[in-house]
């Protein structure tokens, strides 16, 4: 199992990084000895990536690297707004307690504190990202469905699907610096939604939410530089 799971890991983050770019064909008597590790647990970490959506099923067998285009990358960050769009709906319709809205107060209060600064710094875009990640697992939370947890585990995995997919790149773009103060507000208008119940209103917010990333993926098409130095960058397969 720890040999499986190191395996994952590794061959996840040289996936997402470029080390394994897009069409790459994964030779499993290769990989085996560049991570150090049997053909079994190796051959549970392509399984297990097969899943996530990151390899894909080769000619005459084994595993490729899978690539993404634009449209497929627009679709799951459609699919993401939706899922966390039904997940808000859900924790709103429960109506939370003060004290369980509480931690999410919090966190958007933290944010506040980052986004108002007038330069973001890698340090400051990284605890963003913290904060940002922690204030999505937690509105999951409340909403104690597990079939959709899974799911949206799922896409998260997927380039630039996940939460954060676009904030490193913000850093030096007061443009992308003004998008992160609005997703913010965002998150500050949907626990307000949360707090009264307004389950419609919630949705609504959280599927606004996801379009910021749509939008930002199209900024980061037409600027290849920018677009390079984001994780995942490889991946994406251009007409």
């Amino acid at each position: 199992m720890r040999q499986s799971l190191t395996a994952l890991l590794t061959l996840r983050s040289w996936i997402l990084d470029g080390t394994l770019p897009a069409g790459e064909r994964l030779w499993e008597a290769t990989l085996a000895a560049r991570l150090n590790v049997s053909r079994t647990p190796l051959r549970e970490a392509l399984v297990h990536l097969e899943h996530e959506g990151l390899v894909e099923g080769a000619d005459r067998g084994g595993y490729a690297v899978r690539g993404f285009s634009p449209a497929y990358i627009r679709q799951t960050i459609e699919i993401r707004g939706t899922l966390e769009g039904l997940a808000a709906r859900q924790v709103a319709e429960a109506m939370p307690s003060a004290q369980q809205l509480e931690p999410l107060h919090q966190i958007v209060e933290h944010i506040d504190e980052i986004v108002t600064q007038p330069h973001l710094g890698e340090d400051a875009l990284s605890r963003y990202m913290e904060l940002n990640s922690e204030f999505h697992r937690r509105l999951l939370a409340l909403a104690d469905n597990t079939a959709l947890s899974e799911a949206l585990t799922r896409i998260a995995h997927l380039p630039f699907a996940s939460p954060d997919a676009f904030v490193m790149g913000y850093a030096h773009s007061a443009p992308a610096h003004r998008l992160l103060f609005i997703a913010n507000d965002q998150h500050r208008c949907m626990v307000d939604a949360l707090s009264r119940g307004d389950g419609a209103r919630a949705e609504q917010i959280a599927r606004e939410h996801a379009h910021i990333a749509r939008r930002n993926l199209d900024n980061a098409l037409e600027h290849p530089a920018s677009l390079e130095a984001m994780r995942g960058s490889t991946l994406i397969r251009h007409p």
